[in-house]
């Protein structure tokens, strides 16, 4: 009798739990939530320059702090995770951003909206490396891609949702609700983060033993185990892997390998532009659309929603490229998103008045934008030690950070000096920089598939 109840446990245990994409489902919602106070100062823009009499240029400024504050925290919330754990302050954090988002609709200055700004900075930095860790920690390498995929594609569902959302406010309400209203959902879910997500799977109550073993996978148990997993070895890509200079490397495994590495730096300039991309679309498309295609504003929150909606499913296309197609290379959706983002760029110093076509166009831009823009924080995934990737991560999201300080800020200046066909090559430009750097980055691959690649 002591034998089958032996056995049945083994089965139940053997039983493998998909809480995993639970936790993946809490990384979006709490990284939409976080957008979302990010996003909206983009369509309030317009009453916020009115109310306090602010030129192109100050708007730049104000809305550029929010990415200084971002960027100063990243090394130090890097450092802090991978040495402490996620779940200490990251409830915190998403309190502080609730807090901050509340705090923007209290001001009546120009100084105190650049406070708030960069205090919600300061609060919604460490929740991008936070997710970094907890991803590297929750998922294997070849669920990577698709779940930063997730996690990335949440960032661009809240200026999908925002636009239409806040003109209803600022009509039937007015432009400081659009903060009040905003900075409810962030107390819930730091309480649902507290509860439902610990640091490691083998802590949670509701991870299997096999889930635990299964995210814990290698390669080479990938290979033993191709049969029962219906996984695979990486595999050679001919042509391809030649043209993205695959290499096998050993795992960075110290902070001053990771800064010594060019591969990670590399990374972080080409993420530098390709967020200051994304980041001057969201601040000043509303705008744009306002103030030179004459749009009403409800008319704007469909449109300015496009790009948005075509980023959501750019990021899970390139997760899912990247993981399958690509069978775990993270170039290729980069390239490719470098180089069709100059060319959707350029396209818009000839962009159409009819809001349908023109919200056509800025779905396919948003689409080509963000095939790759999630494996710019999976790729240093491949690069080094799961001690080490908030590390890692940091560094390349504080890269990203000052892109999107910088871009918008030059945004403002070219606005006030020239006009939008020289904001439209100058964000052409940025993404052709992208696409020299990441020619000068490696493709990697542990040194443990040495046996079980055909790579030469």
């Amino acid at each position: 009798m002591k034998d089958i109840v032996t056995q049945q446990s083994t089965i139940v245990t053997d039983i493998k739990s998909q809480f995993r994409w639970v936790v993946a489902s809490m990384i979006f919602l709490v990284y939409m939530i976080a957008g979302a106070d990010r996003a909206n100062i983009g369509v309030v823009v317009p009453y916020i320059k009115e109310s306090f009499k602010l030129s192109n240029t100050d708007i730049g400024a104000m809305t550029s702090l929010f990415y200084i504050g971002y960027a100063f925290i990243q090394v130090p919330a890097g450092i802090y995770f991978g040495k402490y754990g996620v779940r200490k302050v990251y409830s915190l954090s998403i309190v502080l951003t609730s807090l901050a988002t509340l705090a923007m609709g209290f001001a009546n200055s120009i100084f105190h909206l650049k406070l708030a700004r960069i205090i919600l900075g300061f609060a919604e930095g460490p929740l991008n490396i936070g997710i970094i860790a907890t991803i590297n920690r929750w998922f294997p390498p070849q669920e990577k891609g698709i779940a930063t995929g997730i996690f990335m594609s949440s960032i661009k569902f809240a200026p999908a949702l925002v636009p239409p959302l806040c003109a209803y406010i600022i009509l039937t309400f007015g432009w400081r609700d659009v903060f009040y209203l905003f900075a409810i959902p962030g107390f819930f879910s730091a309480i649902l983060w507290w509860w439902i997500v610990k640091d490691n799977p083998k802590d949670s109550p509701f991870c299997s033993q096999a889930e635990v073993n299964y995210i814990n996978s290698k390669n080479e148990d990938v290979k033993n185990n191709a049969q029962a997993t219906g996984l695979r070895s990486t595999k050679s890509l001919g042509w391809l892997d030649k043209l993205i200079r695959v290499r096998r490397i050993k795992l960075l495994a110290s902070h001053a390998e990771v800064l010594r590495s060019w591969n990670v730096w590399g990374c972080a300039v080409g993420y530098f532009f390709m967020v200051g991309i994304a980041y001057a679309i969201m601040t000043w498309v509303p705008t744009y659309l306002v103030t030179v295609k004459k749009f009403s504003i409800m008319k704007m929150g469909f449109v300015a929603a496009a790009p948005w909606v075509g980023a959501m499913l750019g990021n899970l296309i390139g997760g899912w490229l990247s993981d399958k197609v690509f069978d775990k290379r993270r170039k290729p959706v980069m390239l490719l998103t470098a180089a069709s983002t100059v060319c959707m760029m350029y396209s818009l110093l000839y962009s159409p008045n009819d809001p349908i076509i023109l919200a056509g166009v800025l779905l396919l831009a948003g689409i080509l934008l963000n095939l790759g823009y999630s494996t710019f924080l999976v790729y240093p995934m491949g690069l080094v030690t799961k001690e080490k990737c908030p590390f890692a991560a940091s560094i390349i999201n504080t890269a990203g950070s000052l892109g999107g300080a910088f871009a918008p800020f030059i945004v403002g200046i070219l606005l006030d000096q020239y006009n939008w066909d020289m904001v439209f090559t100058f964000l052409s430009v940025s993404s052709f920089a992208t696409f020299c750097i990441l020619n000068t980055i490696i493709e990697p691959l542990e040194e443990f598939e040495k046996e079980n690649s055909q790579i030469a």
